[in-house]
């Protein structure tokens, strides 16, 4: 099993990210387990922030490093809340705050599309000058209304028209299957093994 540091303290990420990597034999460790602190995310954009992520975990635990950013975007707000969708009511971190001030925000608008991204950022060291990177995005739209007990941050709000669900319906398999996140992941495997070939 070879060891692998995520960039982050979201349990949920973790845990998506844990079985989403298992096939790969890695051991996700959060650099919370390490005792590393959060890096700042000065960006303006995902990839530029998980980068960022991946080279202070990299280098604070002396192993490779996983980082993803991501958030939501919506269409009628220029992208916004974007890179700033986990604190977007402000700290500490809310969900529900957060969800909150977005449906304040779309107050009377009629277009709801939305789409979720994940920029995931693998550096082998510190200072790798190969990161492997990947960005996606997952189409929806925002409901002003929470639907589902699944998933976390906006999910209850992400409506998936095709499957008339929001991504908190979802089990954790079609989640994984659908989501950005997912995406993301087998785009990085893919990746990974190309350049072990």
């Amino acid at each position: 099993m070879q060891k692998l540091v995520l960039a982050t303290n979201n349990a949920g990420k973790l845990r998506e990210f844990k079985e989403l990597l298992a096939p790969l034999h890695f051991e996700v460790i959060s650099q919370g387990d390490l005792g590393i602190p959060a890096s700042e995310e000065p960006h303006h954009t995902f990839v530029e922030n998980a980068l960022t992520k991946a080279r202070h975990t990299s280098a604070a635990s002396g192993m490779p490093a996983l980082a993803d950013d991501s958030g939501i975007c919506v269409e009628a707000l220029g992208g916004q809340p974007g890179v700033y969708s986990a604190r977007y009511a402000g700290e500490p971190a809310n969900d529900a705050a957060n969800n909150q001030k977005l449906m304040t925000a779309l107050h009377g608008v009629e277009d709801r599309a939305a789409h979720y991204v994940c920029a995931l950022v693998m550096v082998q060291y510190a200072n790798d000058p190969e990161p492997l990177v990947v960005q996606t995005r997952w189409h929806g739209l925002f409901l002003d209304e929470a639907i589902g007990s699944h998933g976390f941050g906006y999910d209850p709000h992400f409506f998936l028209p095709d499957l008339q669900m929001t991504a908190a319906q979802l089990t954790p398999e079609q989640k994984n299957l659908l989501s950005h996140r997912g995406k993301a992941l087998r785009e990085l495997i893919s990746q990974l093994q190309d350049r072990a070939k």
